[in-house]
């Protein structure tokens, strides 16, 4: 068994050589490179293990990928890192000038996807022969819906479209998480309750003040960290310390969330605003912005880079039945149908139909990339029948959302806003 240590080192390495040959021969954006490559010698390696039972480097790649535990990677670790590293190069401003768009598109945006996903999911599957309960339906609705920030925060980095409508993707996706993770929770603990394995039904009170005490708990208590770091920062001018701050207030933030039973993805995101904000502007010099910027972007584009490649790599451990082809297949319409859906129920508000121009309908629905949180989500679901059905569902969604949606957005930017935009 390999240590935490030789893990990271495998990962790194990985990360590192298929990073140079997809710079030298593939020229795929960086992450979407080392996902289909990952994928790809992932896909090979099990179909050399079929041709020849027992080959060592799969049986032992296996064994490795096997110890990693994904939802914990993600979820309790690098999330905290990739959101806050994110949220620090987001333009506050911009954020403010579309807030109800994207509070409407982060909170109501996830409750109706999740509706109209469930109810595709349940009618589609059951015209091939699948039988998957509603409550589970609406289970594959919520850990599918929110857009993935890592992943859509990677994607802006190189597409070029209107500052408006690159707020309300980058918005979305960071806030999203927070409201997703506490609809996936309940709506888990609501479809055990069906199935008879719990005894104690969720109140509509319950629920109520739970998505409150998550959301606004962890605005307010993000703010209070990000402010005791800008003051921290504002007394002093030493690029160094102030790096180390940054790094400390993101991991004590989230940290601490996940120990009041706050929203930790909310409470960083609040934190890296307000330093990417208000500190860079008041509490740094030039010099320890460029310092800090500089060690962002870093962190940002290494655990990305890891995060990718572990996506790829995780079909290794992963067990997918033939049967779930039908379901993998109509998963993908049914997803996009949820987006598109969601996305435009902000134009049946009027004051918000003018903060949405031409063609922004259709990028933000295929701009609406899933990713690592998503597989994650699905990795934690309890054991049950519908585990492996959903978890195959929910890959063939990610892959087919970063590799082919990410991959082509340009094109679809070019065509609905004119090729001076993409």
């Amino acid at each position: 068994m390999l240590s935490i240590f030789e893990l990271a080192t495998l990962l790194l390495a990985l990360s590192a050589a298929f990073g140079w040959l997809n710079v030298r021969w593939l020229a795929l954006p960086h992450t979407i490179g080392l996902l289909v490559m990952g994928l790809g010698s992932s896909l090979i390696l099990l179909l050399i293990q079929q041709i020849v039972p027992g080959v060592d480097i799969t049986t032992s790649l296996q064994s490795a990928i096997g110890q990693i535990d994904f939802y914990g990677t993600i979820m309790n670790g690098l999330l905290a890192f990739l959101l806050f590293a994110g949220a620090l190069h987001v333009d506050f401003d911009a954020l403010r000038n579309e807030k109800w768009p994207i509070a409407f598109m982060a909170t109501a945006g996830v409750v109706v996807s999740t509706v109209v996903v469930a109810a595709c999911l349940w009618w589609a599957a059951g015209l091939i022969g699948i039988q998957i309960p509603f409550a589970w339906a609406l289970v594959f609705g919520a850990l599918i819906s929110p857009t993935d920030p890592v992943a859509v925060l990677s994607l802006l980095k190189t597409i070029d479209v209107r500052e408006s409508l690159k707020a309300k993707i980058a918005g979305e996706s960071l806030f999203n998480d927070g409201v997703a993770v506490v609809a996936f929770s309940l709506l888990v603990a609501a479809a055990v309750a069906t199935a008879g394995e719990n005894e104690h039904p969720l109140s509509l009170w319950h629920i109520a003040e739970l998505f409150f005490h998550e959301g606004v708990g962890g605005a307010l208590f993000g703010l209070v960290m990000g402010w005791l770091a800008f003051r921290a920062m504002a007394a002093i001018d030493d690029h160094v310390v102030e790096v180390l701050i940054s790094i400390a207030v993101c991991a004590l933030t989230y940290a601490l969330s996940l120990r009041l039973h706050v929203s930790g993805p909310i409470a960083v995101v609040v934190a890296g605003l307000l330093i990417g904000n208000q500190g860079v502007e008041f509490a740094m010099s030039e010099k320890v912005r460029d310092y800090m910027f500089a060690f962002w972007e870093i962190v940002d584009e290494v655990l990305n880079s890891v995060l990718f490649l572990l996506i790829g790599l995780e079909v290794l451990v992963l067990t997918f039945d033939a049967a779930h082809i039908g379901l993998m297949a109509i998963a993908i319409p049914v997803v996009l149908v949820g987006r598109l859906v969601s996305v435009s129920s902000p134009l049946l508000l009027r004051p918000m139909r003018k903060s949405f121009g031409v063609g922004a309908i259709p990028v933000l629905t295929w701009g609406g990339l899933r990713g690592g949180v998503s597989v994650a989500l699905a990795l934690s679901l309890p054991d049950s029948d519908y585990k492996p059905l959903l978890l195959a569902a929910t890959y063939a969604v990610v892959i087919f959302s970063i590799v082919v949606q990410g991959l082509t957005v340009k094109k679809l930017i070019a065509r609905v806003m004119g090729p001076d935009t993409a």
